[in-house]
């Protein structure tokens, strides 16, 4: 089972601050001192030290020069920048609008074989109708009230679909049943994406799995999670998009999803719940 994201981000955070209070140590400097020098206040050497905020590049530059050990800047800098890639915040990634973020997405398609992927919400963004994408992108960008670029955004997400049709991309989908379920948009754009699902199941680049609501749980349902091959991670949460680079972690969700994948139901299974769910639109 795969540990917390936030808590591995925070792991992260956690060894940066504790290389920079060494330097402290080995410069034989206490944190009032070590503040006097940076020329900022003694508390945000505390808050540096015991990972509640996160250094800048400047500061660690500046903390690095007061210990002297200018030598050791560029290394925790990188490893800071790091830490920041693994946990960018929605409302930082989509203050412009979500056409980059969507097209950041598509590059990493690009860049994959196989994409394993579970999702428990919505749809994911390669097998979406624009009607779909669009009405998701809308909620989002009312959400965090983003600049509205909705309509590039949406061509950007559809534009994904193309990798189902190329030979070297793969696509392996666990959903739980309740995505069939859930309504996006009006019955119109629900039933088209419905059978739009349909169109794809048989296709020899996709693996469809669905968990039925009624399944024996092994593990639980829990927030989506896209594998990119065995070198990447990107977890969604409500607040921020989580990247796992570290192999231990990426094996531990490429387990889970094998046990999800277990929990599933594919082929002529799975067609009847789409259609049972298309049914169910009235």
């Amino acid at each position: 089972m795969p540990s917390s994201p936030s808590s591995s981000v925070q792991a992260a955070r956690e060894a940066v601050a504790a290389r920079l209070r060494e330097l402290m140590m080995e410069a034989g400097l206490r944190g009032h001192e070590l503040a006097a020098r940076c020329g900022w206040n003694a508390a945000k050497t505390s808050r540096i030290i015991n990972a509640k905020t996160q250094p800048s590049d400047a500061d660690i530059r500046a903390w690095c020069a007061a210990c002297g050990a200018d030598d050791q800047a560029a290394d925790l800098v990188a490893s800071a920048r790091a830490v920041d890639f693994m946990y960018v915040e929605w409302r930082r990634l989509q203050r412009n609008g979500l056409r980059k973020v969507q097209e950041d997405f598509y590059a990493l398609h690009e860049q994959s074989a196989l994409c394993r992927v579970y999702v428990s919400n919505v749809m994911p963004g390669f097998f979406q109708t624009a009607p779909y994408a669009t009405a998701v992108l809308q909620a989002v960008t009312r959400f965090w009230a983003t600049p509205d670029d909705v309509v590039e955004a949406v061509a950007s997400r559809v534009a994904r679909s193309r990798f189902l049709y190329e030979g070297r991309h793969r696509f392996a989908v666990v959903m739980e049943e309740w995505v069939l379920r859930s309504r996006i948009g009006d019955v119109e754009t629900m039933a088209g994406q419905l059978r739009h699902l349909l169109a794809v199941l048989p296709l020899a680049s996709v693996s469809l799995g669905v968990i039925p609501s009624t399944a024996s749980r092994t593990l639980w349902p829990m927030e989506a999670f896209y594998l990119y091959d065995d070198r990447r991670a990107v977890v969604e949460t409500l607040t921020a998009e989580i990247n796992v680079t570290q192999p231990r972690e990426i094996a531990d969700y490429a387990r889970a999803f094998a046990d999800l994948a277990k929990m599933a139901v594919y082929g002529d299974e799975a067609k009847a719940r789409i259609n049972a769910a298309i049914d169910s639109l009235g």
